[in-house]
C-alpha cells in the first residue's frame, strides 16, 4: 500500500492509501475535506476540481500515488480564517450558489482561470473556460457574473 505525503490547504499529511485511490477519496474519504465534490466520477462535471501544484485538476482522474510531494488547495484553503476568497465572497454577492453542489469546483475553476487569463474576463471567455464545470440548476448567468466580479476583486488580493 503506497504512502503519500503532501500538502494540503498548508497542512502536511502523510496518508497510506491503495494504489487504486483517487485524490478526491483522499481528500474526503481520508482527510475529511469534504468540500470537494464528487459528482460524475468520469471528470466531466468538474465538481472535485481542486489546485495541483496551482494548476486547476479534476481530483477524480488523479491517482493519489501520483501526489507524492505535492501541493493541494482545496475550497476548505481559500478563505483566509473567517475572510472568503474574494471569489468565494463573488459567489455570495452575485447569488452564484445556488443548490451549492458544484459551487466548490466552479470556485476553484474559476480561481484557475483568473491565474490562466487574468483579471479582466469577457463573458465569453468565462463561459468558455466553464465548459468543463456542469451546473445542473443551469443557472450559469449569476455564476459568470460572480467569475468577473471574482477576478476584477481578485486584482487587489
Amino acid at each position: 500500500m503506497p504512502t503519500v505525503s503532501l500538502t494540503v490547504n498548508g497542512n502536511s499529511a502523510t496518508v497510506d492509501v491503495e494504489g487504486r485511490t483517487l485524490l478526491v477519496q483522499l481528500l474526503r474519504e481520508h482527510l475529511g475535506l469534504t468540500g470537494t465534490h464528487v459528482g460524475c466520477d468520469t471528470s466531466q462535471c468538474g465538481c472535485c476540481t481542486v489546485h495541483l501544484n496551482g494548476k486547476g485538476v479534476k481530483s477524480c482522474a488523479v491517482l493519489a500515488a501520483s501526489c507524492e510531494g505535492a501541493t493541494v488547495t482545496t475550497i476548505e484553503g481559500l478563505a483566509k480564517g473567517e475572510q472568503l476568497h474574494p471569489m468565494q465572497e463573488a459567489f455570495r454577492t452575485h447569488h452564484a450558489l445556488q443548490c451549492g453542489f458544484c459551487t466548490p469546483g466552479m470556485i476553484m475553476s474559476a480561481v484557475d482561470m483568473v491565474r490562466r487569463k487574468g483579471n479582466d474576463l469577457d463573458e465569453k471567455t468565462v463561459r468558455r473556460e466553464l465548459e468543463g464545470n456542469l451546473c445542473r440548476c443551469t443557472g450559469y448567468h449569476n455564476i459568470v457574473k460572480a467569475i468577473q466580479a471574482g477576478a476584477e476583486a481578485m486584482k487587489g488580493a
